[in-house]
């Protein structure tokens, strides 16, 4: 317990090499996204249906989805969902039934099935669930999703910038931008679908991560006023390990009720859960490693250029 009361981490000296590990795993993010073209939009954003379905005898995605392109439905993802029966299928919108030679059909759904059926050899195809976005709101939703991202970062710069200074609000995104872009990263590298939840979980990260080091921007803050005789380096360093407990507990507390949600919650909010819990822990460590650090580098090199400027004249 003494370790919680009175801890004396050096953060700031670590700051190259967390400096050096976040390059390298942005760096692996952004390969990842650029493989693989984006980010993997859901049916929120692209537009296009997704049917729960039990099929019996059990098949294997494989063999689910040769059925469909075999009645030539091309571009249709199919998952495994909860029990070893249930699948996920998830398609664009068709105009037209591929089978009928380009005539319109009017329950697209219903044509899919009949064709996965008969392209599984007559298996028992029940429907547990259909959710459908046209393309048109798809692409509202996008545009929406994208303009809150921006909008809320935009609102932290100035928030920041008005209650500390400038350079804590650019060290703030700086960071957030950090945490939402490994996250991204992770569920390229998984193959996780975005949809509006997972939007709503980068939110939600951002949050908590701005919480988070704001609580120990406040800190430097105060300690600057009453420890002028200590470097800057040290100031962070006091502020830092000051808030530790604090930070611990919330981000514990945090943490494992969203790894429960993700073990015990069940399919439907599997990705959601885990992006909260990655989010937790990436958020924890930015906020110790990544922002305050930054502005320990700012304020060195406003130094180093001013002693420059000085040297020259």
């Amino acid at each position: 317990m003494e370790f919680f009361r009175d801890p004396k981490i050096n953060f700031v000296g670590a700051m190259k090499p967390a400096f050096t590990v976040s390059a390298v795993l942005v760096l692996v993010a952004l390969v990842s996204l650029v493989i693989h073209g984006g980010p993997r939009l859901g049916i929120d954003f692209t537009g296009g249906s997704v049917l729960q379905v039990r099929i019996h005898p059990v098949p294997s995605v494989a063999e689910i989805r040769g059925g469909l392109e075999a009645k030539g439905y091309a571009g249709v993802q199919v998952t495994s969902f909860g029990s070893e029966d249930e699948f996920l299928v998830t398609f664009p919108t068709f105009e037209t039934d591929p089978t009928a030679d380009g005539v319109r059909t009017m329950d697209a759904t219903q044509a899919l099935l009949d064709s996965l059926q008969a392209g599984l050899g007559g298996a028992e195809i029940e429907l547990r669930r259909e959710e459908s976005v046209g393309p048109k709101i798809g692409n509202e939703l996008r545009t929406a999703a994208i303009n809150s991202v921006v909008a809320a970062l935009a609102l932290i710069v100035l928030y920041i910038t008005v209650r500390f200074v400038f350079r804590y609000g650019v060290a703030a995104i700086m960071a957030l931008v950090h945490d939402v872009t490994l996250t991204l990263g992770v569920f390229s590298l998984m193959d996780f679908e975005i949809s509006l939840s997972i939007i709503a979980a980068f939110l939600t990260i951002i949050g908590y991560s701005l919480n988070d080091t704001i609580v120990v921007f406040d800190r430097i803050r105060e300690n600057m006023r009453l420890r002028r005789k200590e470097s800057y380096r040290e100031v962070i360093n006091r502020s830092i390990n000051e808030c530790l407990s604090r930070t611990m507990l919330t981000s514990l507390t945090t943490f494992f009720v969203a790894a429960t949600l993700y073990v015990l919650g069940g399919p439907v909010i599997h990705d959601f859960a885990f992006a909260l819990t990655f989010g937790v822990v990436i958020g924890t460590y930015s906020s110790m490693f990544i922002a305050s650090p930054i502005l320990v580098w700012w304020y060195e090199k406003r130094i180093s250029d001013r002693k420059r400027m000085a040297t020259d004249m």
